[in-house]
């Protein structure tokens, strides 16, 4: 696995990017000088783009190597020449110069994304099910014996195995990691090589570990990800909460989310579209929103079929679905907030900057942490008032807190592997948002669902401005 040094580069590609410098500027050195730094250049460049050829070339890095392939041939021609004229030379220096800058700008703007390590005393551990709900028909197609399906992702608490090779983040396998990244990039609109390092990266938990010894039974916690998205769209966060203590599971949700692997092998794209039309498309929402609160209530159902041995699998009897919560980002906050007002099994509920949907909202007890992205005034007029007319519906204390110089994708992963742009990712830089949702959220979760004492208010306070209900 290639390890990322500086700059979202590894150590082979910076010394590739060095010394494609040091042979760009070689030529326009005195000549003393001249010689001993192209052929340092030369033997560094060599190397590494050997050793980059074996491990793997990132189309990142194309433009670093070709400008360097090229200015080693100007330097070359140089050393021959006792008086060579400087300015045919000059624009190819420049061309070459700007190839190589291009591609370390690629670099650092679409790295590979590096998870955080977990902070808690657990091992993270994951697992993908399958389930169907033979009571629910699938309203996305035509065929009247198609029943709904999800999938969904597990994280918990496991046991430490350091020779343990990590999981995939995007999917089980690296082609179904490929899948993914090229569904999700044709749903964005994006060329799909933007997203070919994502495809290439592994998480901070191992694939079917075993379950840690002790701590009885771990609350769970639901995740719904954003309209278009999937189920690893915010992995930092709930290998965090795993490393707490808790059982995350993250659905996909066929013909919404970008793309879904079966274990038929089909593969589901998804057919939710905008129409341009905001009756209409709020309209669309609003089922697409029930959809996901009623597969968010059955894959509770099954996880407590899971606990008592119904179904097999790793976690049997370990899962205390009495202390359940159910997340979502974007659209899947706003279903977990319908989820939780229908099916009280439900304790508590977060919503991550998702807009409410339910057509007929109505009082709830659950309490509920919303987190929003930083609305600046005038826009999305409706978003807040909305929202805490919606949170002043639970019979409980609920919280909205806005993370300031956050974006909407600030409370994903997306910070990790996307260009920096504050409109994009937000103005927190590559790692604080993760950090900042995972804190936030833990503290929340401790409190609703562990009944841990201590002021809630107060810590929530620190990650941004806090509005108690």
């Amino acid at each position: 696995m290639t390890v990322t040094v500086l700059f979202g580069l590894s150590l082979a590609e910076l010394v590739a990017l060095a010394a494609a410098v040091v042979l760009v500027l070689a030529r326009w050195l005195p000549p003393g000088a001249r010689r001993p730094s192209t052929w340092a250049g030369a033997a560094a460049f060599a190397v590494s783009a050997i050793v980059l050829a074996v491990l793997g070339i990132r189309w990142q890095l194309i433009p670093v190597l070709a400008g360097g392939a090229i200015a080693l041939t100007f330097a070359a021609l140089s050393l021959r020449r006792r008086r060579a004229r400087w300015w045919p030379a000059l624009p190819g220096s420049a061309a070459c110069l700007a190839l190589v800058l291009a591609g370390a700008a690629a670099a650092w703007a679409l790295p590979r994304p590096v998870f955080p390590e977990p902070s808690g005393a657990y091992a993270v551990g994951t697992t993908v099910v399958q389930w169907t709900d033979p009571d629910r028909a699938e309203t996305a197609t035509s065929r009247t014996d198609d029943r709904r399906t999800v999938v969904v992702q597990l994280w918990y608490p496991a046991r430490r195995d350091p020779a343990a090779r990590p999981a995939w983040y995007l999917g089980r396998t690296a082609e179904e990691a490929r899948l993914v990244a090229r569904g999700e990039a044709d749903y964005l609109g994006l060329p799909r090589f933007v997203l070919d390092e994502a495809a290439r990266a592994h998480t901070r938990s191992v694939p079917d570990a075993p379950v840690a010894a002790g701590g009885g039974r771990f609350p769970v916690v639901l995740f719904s990800p954003g309209l278009g998205g999937v189920r690893t769209q915010s992995t930092a966060w709930a290998q965090e909460l795993a490393g707490r203590g808790y059982v995350v599971a993250a659905l996909d949700h066929p013909y919404d989310s970008a793309v879904v692997t079966l274990t038929d092998g089909r593969t589901i794209r998804t057919r939710v579209a905008s129409t341009g039309d905001q009756a209409e498309d709020d309209r669309r929402a609003a089922g697409w929103t029930a959809v996901r609160a009623a597969d968010l209530s059955f894959v509770l159902t099954q996880l407590g079929r899971l606990d008592r041995g119904e179904i097999p699998g790793l976690l049997t009897g370990r899962l205390d679905i009495r202390r359940a919560a159910a997340t979502g980002h974007s659209l899947g906050g706003a279903a977990a907030l319908q989820a939780a007002r229908q099916d009280p099994r439900f304790a508590a509920v977060i919503d991550i900057d998702g807009f409410p949907r339910d057509p007929a909202p109505r009082p709830f007890g659950q309490p509920v942490l919303a987190l929003t992205h930083d609305v600046k005034p005038g826009e999305e007029p409706d978003y807040l008032s909305r929202l805490t007319r919606v949170l002043q519906l639970s019979t409980a204390t609920s919280y909205r807190l806005t993370v300031p110089g956050s974006a909407h994708l600030t409370f994903t992963d997306a910070p990790l592997f996307l260009p920096p742009l504050p409109t994009l990712v937000g103005s927190l830089g590559r790692t604080a948002g993760p950090r900042v949702t995972a804190a936030a959220t833990v503290a929340f979760l401790d409190a609703a669902l562990r009944g841990e004492p201590g002021d809630l208010a107060a810590a929530l306070s620190r990650y941004g401005h806090l509005t108690v209900l």
